[in-house]
């Protein structure tokens, strides 16, 4: 039987990435699910290859009305939302002495507000035993020059996955958090680094990898499958981390 057959998914950030591995991996697993993303372009083209059973809504996790007017289309199109993986990020890095207030507040905007407040604006949207999963990162964990603002961000999602789960257990929602370590995904692109200093990171991060590879987005999206599904009912406000050893060996 499949993992979510009839169950309504919502994921932000689904028109690439981790995101549109995880909404193509929620169809294929029997649910109708929701991609939301900021880039009109994308989203359409995420919902072509999902098929009749995705809607999208473009939009940013960061205005109070794109969020309103996602759950409104969901509720109208889909119905109560059984699963919410909250997904939105951006991702730059930069010395602590080179960053400026408006770097600060984009990664925090989108980075911790945006996800704070899709949860918010979804709960009266959810049917009660419904599952978030949250993606912060290995980065929360560990310790790298030049991330001090982005890591900041994903541990504070950490964080809320343990303080919302406290605030919704008595709905029965349950709150958990994806940990993923270096992806291949287009988000390196736009750490604003120039291509060879992107290469350079990116055989720096495989070189922590006790499995010496970067990770695959349907890796992830495996594991928050597991952790939106029935199969981790006795799951609650934990972090599935999901990193080929980096922040274990």
């Amino acid at each position: 039987m499949s993992k979510l057959n009839g169950k309504v998914a919502v994921v932000t950030g689904g028109n690439s990435g981790i995101g549109l591995a995880t909404a193509r991996r929620f169809v294929a697993e029997g649910a109708r699910v929701a991609v939301m993303g900021r880039n009109a372009e994308t989203v359409n083209a995420a919902v072509e290859e999902l098929g009749e059973a995705a809607i999208g809504v473009q939009g940013d996790v960061t205005k109070m009305e794109d969020l309103d007017r996602l759950f409104e289309t969901v509720r109208e199109r889909l119905g109560p939302i059984d699963l919410l993986f909250v997904n939105a990020g951006v991702a730059q890095v930069s010395p602590i002495d080179a960053v400026d207030e408006p770097h600060f507040d984009l990664m925090f905007g989108v980075n911790v507000k945006g996800a704070y407040f899709t949860i918010q604006k979804a709960l009266p949207y959810m049917n009660d035993g419904a599952s978030v999963v949250l993606n912060t990162s290995v980065a929360n964990q560990t310790g790298n020059a030049n991330f001090s603002v982005y890591s900041a961000t994903k541990a504070a999602l950490r964080s809320l996955a343990r303080t919302l789960s406290a605030d919704l257990v008595d709905r029965g929602i349950r709150v958990n958090a994806i940990s993923p370590g270096p992806v291949e995904t287009p988000i390196y692109g736009r750490l604003g680094l120039p291509e060879e200093e992107l290469e350079g990171l990116a055989q720096h991060f495989i070189t922590q990898v006790p499995m010496k590879r970067m990770g695959d987005a349907d890796e992830i999206a495996n594991a928050v499958l597991f952790l939106g599904s029935p199969e981790s009912s006795f799951v609650l406000g934990h972090e599935l981390v999901v990193d080929g050893g980096m922040s274990q060996l």
